[in-house]
């Protein structure tokens, strides 16, 4: 009775949410000035942005970064652990701070890009090229004015999209660019913006993709030492993506749609006695979804923000393997092919009123839907209502601001059909927030900062329901984030340093029920483990530095993380052993130096040893690995024409290695690049 109670409330709350409006809409709105739309169409002063530092790359920064995916760009940042399986089609996920990839938010636009059936968001999937920032938070974004779903992740990654942005009297923007190099990779993208009116503008993107993926890599295990060519690894893909940007009076809205449709190689682990064995298991996805977004200020107390997305997911799985038996001959050991296809609506509404010039409060309501069908024996085909209610209130005065916040999140999981693995029950839980920051001194260089966040998730639809290994007995996750951490930003007038920001945070998590996932021969299939109790202990240091010598800018950012993840689950099996795939030591070095139009970067990154299982023996230990990457470009001026070569050189050293167990890593590869802009 009481979860009907509870679910009465949270669609109550909801309805209400998007009727508030109603109550301010007869406010006077002579008071509104042109200062608050600039506010609300560029940083303001009251972004709340101070709270928690976070990491971000834009503009020039995120254009130099010799990265050609998300993934490639966010794995650079402290505290990012990334999972990539190999080649350039592979999947390719990030887990912040040992929470596990399931409890990172990724945000396009603002709102949350979803996966109910595994939880993870490949971001191999989406391009730099159309991005103006991308930023990582942990914790959650340090805004209380955000939908219900940003306050429900142990860390999020927001990107971007670029505006358009069109000088003196030109209306149109084209930009194509050509990537080619090592796996016989071809990768042309175009980039169309155009200029409607004064106050609305459009862009419109176009990729595509091609290689075979193959490339050479070492495996060594005891006696065992080969050199072969990785296969199966291949990718054909095309991704296309269209916005519509619009100013309101005091507002804005956009639209966005986005389509990708892939086929790819699935190469499988790479082990002894069997690395000869070829393939044929491949993945077709084809990935749609439509957003907008509306955000106005009504008054000068009370603004509001609405969102809303559907979204439609396909995927095609076939496996069938082949092994070269010397007795029996060849036979089949596996046959898979099946269908999966996913369907989500979403809408948000947010509303943030201002009581007084030091204290904000907002109300954001959201329901998310969705359902799941695939073409598998006695399939469960489940579905899910979620609605989120997130109530947060901040204060901010001249050196201490504090943000606190209570999220509700209501669940109700139903199938179609029953099965052997039965139907979870209904959840309803409520997980608080508390965030602060405080400048001990008359200078604004140096602030402390921490927070104390506890989080709910729900298993996904594969851990519950997949035929094969599903388990309606998988308990949600339940994690307590503690943090507390030291920042000195400074900037230079004179002398040849510019600026300077060092920001160091220890954290301490504990997560009862963790859920955890790793793959089970084929990366598309996974093993879903719960560990009773979890303690993660961690450091993450970030160093950021611009210097000027002779006309040369050069710009460093340094990275580490310590990481102690271990399973508290049970005194006497894997008691206080490492967390799978979670290093103790990692970190990064960037180097970036500008001269004129010649810009050189170089990167360095290093993940230390750990262990691919919850048993920590030496069958299962993983090695250190590091890479050298380098990048070099110029741009050239012609006549209403920008161009931009680069040559990009990864795994400088030949480096052969694993991110993932069995799953090598390609060797020293090559891209060259050439951007036109018109």
């Amino acid at each position: 009775m009481m979860m009907n109670i509870n679910h009465k409330y949270s669609v109550f709350a909801f309805l209400l949410s998007l009727m508030s409006p109603l109550s301010y809409s007869q406010e006077k709105k002579d008071s509104i000035t042109v200062t608050e739309l600039q506010e609300i169409l560029a940083t303001g002063k009251r972004n709340d942005k101070g709270i928690i530092p976070f990491q971000e790359l834009k503009g020039k920064e995120l254009e130099n970064r010799n990265s050609s995916s998300v993934a490639d760009a966010v794995r650079l940042f402290s505290g990012i652990q990334l999972k990539d399986y190999g080649g350039v089609g592979g999947m390719k996920t990030v887990n912040i701070r040992g929470m596990g990839s399931e409890h990172v938010g990724v945000f396009y636009d603002g709102i949350a890009i979803g996966n109910a059936q595994n939880g993870m968001v490949d971001l191999g999937k989406f391009s730099m090229d159309n991005l103006e920032s991308i930023s990582v938070y942990n914790g959650q974004k340090s805004q209380i004015f955000q939908p219900a779903k940003d306050f429900g992740s142990a860390g999020g990654i927001y990107l971007t999209t670029k505006r358009p942005v069109f000088t003196g009297e030109k209306k149109t923007n084209i930009g194509a660019t050509y990537r080619s190099g090592s796996f016989h990779l071809i990768n042309p993208s175009l980039l169309w913006e155009q200029k409607l009116s004064s106050l609305i503008s459009s862009s419109l993107t176009m990729e595509y993709i091609n290689s075979d993926g193959k490339y050479k890599f070492q495996q060594k295990k005891g006696n065992w030492d080969t050199i072969a060519v990785r296969q199966n690894g291949n990718i054909s893909a095309f991704r296309t993506e269209g916005n519509l940007f619009g100013i309101l009076p005091h507002g804005k809205w956009n639209l966005k749609g986005y389509y990708y449709d892939s086929s790819r190689g699935i190469p499988g682990a790479v082990l002894k006695n069997s690395y000869k064995r070829y393939q044929f298991a491949q993945q077709w996805d084809r990935n749609f979804f439509l957003q907008g977004s509306f955000e106005k200020i009504i008054s000068t107390k009370y603004r509001i923000a609405l969102n809303a997305k559907y979204a439609h997911d396909f995927t095609h799985y076939k496996n069938l393997e082949v092994f070269n038996d010397p007795i029996w001959g060849n036979k089949y050991s596996n046959r898979i092919n099946n269908t999966y296809k996913q369907d989500e609506l979403y809408i948000s509404s947010s509303q943030l009123v201002t009581l007084f010039s030091f204290w904000d409060i907002s109300l954001s309501a959201d329901y998310q839907h969705n359902g799941m069908n695939a073409d598998l024996k006695n399939f469960a085909s489940p579905s899910r209502n979620t609605e989120m209610i997130a109530l947060a209130t901040a204060f901010h005065w001249d050196k201490l601001k504090i943000q606190t916040s209570v999220l509700g999140t209501f669940v109700q999981d139903k199938t179609k059909h029953m099965n052997s693995m039965g139907t979870a029950s209904d959840k309803n839980e409520f997980t608080p927030a508390v965030f602060l920051n405080y400048q001990p001194l008359h200078s604004k260089d140096i602030s402390i900062h921490g927070f104390y966040k506890r989080i709910f998730r729900m298993p996904t639809f594969n851990d519950l329901y997949y035929t094969d290994f599903g388990n309606s007995n998988l308990k949600p996750e339940y994690t307590n984030q503690f943090d507390a951490g030291i920042r000195i930003n400074k900037n230079f007038t004179s002398g040849s340093f510019t600026h300077f920001d060092f920001t160091i945070d220890a954290y301490y998590n504990t997560v009862k029920d963790k859920i955890i996932a790793y793959p089970k021969g084929q990366q598309f299939r996974w093993t879903m483990l719960n560990f009773g109790k979890a303690r993660i202990k961690g450091l993450d240091l970030s160093s950021k530095t611009s210097i000027v010598i002779k006309n040369v800018l050069v710009s460093t950012l340094i990275t580490y993380t310590y990481e102690d993840a271990q399973n508290l689950s049970s005194p006497i099996l894997n008691y206080k052993n490492q967390l799978p795939y979670i290093p103790w030591h990692s970190g990064t070095l960037t180097l970036e130096a500008a001269y004129r139009d010649w810009n050189l970067n170089y990167s360095f990154m290093y993940t230390g040893e750990r262990y691919n299982s919850p048993s920590n023996n030496p069958e299962n230990h993983v090695k250190a690995w590091y890479t050298h990457d380098i990048q070099l470009s110029r741009e050239l001026f012609f006549t209403h024409i920008k161009c931009k070569a680069s040559l990009q050189i990864n795994n400088i050293f030949n480096k052969y290695y694993d991110i993932v167990a069995n799953y090598p890593m390609p060797g020293r590869n090559y891209t060259i690049i050439i951007k036109l802009n018109i």
